[in-house]
């Protein structure tokens, strides 16, 4: 199964109950939100694809299917009460400006769930650390096509900058038995460099945002 047909099930202890207009941006093929479908029946789904090679796929797992940059699909979108970015506002010039768009959209009480790669992980920092290197890779924390890099506060920054409140927050990457280890012999000291990802559940703000601490949990 390739990126593109992942189904991301770890965000099922961020999902706010009874979505009924959901909207993803880089749904892929369109897995997560017939998950979703399959959970919320008479949610309307919508996807928002760059790969136009999923067309047909998509049309089959969605409601409704939009085939362009997010940039360019934005007149074409309604409003919501749940909006998935999920591995997307990295790649984006203005990730920021994206973000605060589509919050714009949700619905009173509607809320985001965001995922960023965290660039402190290991297995970046302790290259860097011992021998001052790091290498573009084809999928992953150093994708080539990321635009974009986040530590932990700036990835509720990210979030911060565009109005929304970030309630409740995973880091995934830490299910193998290695980084359970670390962390176990760390008393969780080195969560953040286990992490290599940050997922946010976003709320949106009237006024200045009065951010407080993220409680983590840690992903399954």
């Amino acid at each position: 199964m390739n990126y593109y047909h992942f189904v991301r099930r770890e965000i099922e202890p961020l999902l706010p109950p009874n979505p009924t207009r959901i909207l993803e941006v880089g749904a892929g093929a369109g897995g997560t939100l017939k998950w979703l479908k399959a959970q919320n029946p008479g949610a309307e789904t919508t996807a928002v694809e760059l790969n136009s090679e999923l067309r047909e796929e998509l049309t089959r797992n969605v409601d409704v299917a939009l085939i362009g940059p997010i940039e360019e699909v934005l007149p074409a979108l309604k409003t919501y009460d749940l909006i998935l970015l999920l591995d997307v506002l990295e790649h984006l010039t203005d990730s920021v400006g994206v973000l605060r768009k589509l919050s714009s959209l949700l619905v009173p009480g509607g809320h985001v769930i965001v995922s960023v790669p965290n660039i402190a992980h290991l297995s970046v920092s302790l290259p860097l650390l011992l021998t001052r290197r790091f290498t573009y890779q084809d999928s992953g924390i150093l994708d080539r096509t990321h635009l974009r890099f986040f530590v932990e506060s700036t990835a509720v920054k990210l979030l911060n900058d565009a109005s929304l409140t970030v309630t409740a927050g995973l880091m995934s990457g830490m299910q193998g038995p290695r980084a359970r280890l670390i962390n176990m012999l760390s008393l969780g000291g080195f969560q953040h460099h286990l992490a290599k990802q940050y997922i946010m559940l976003g709320q949106q703000t009237a006024g200045q945002v009065s951010q407080p601490p993220v409680d983590w949990k840690i992903a399954k």
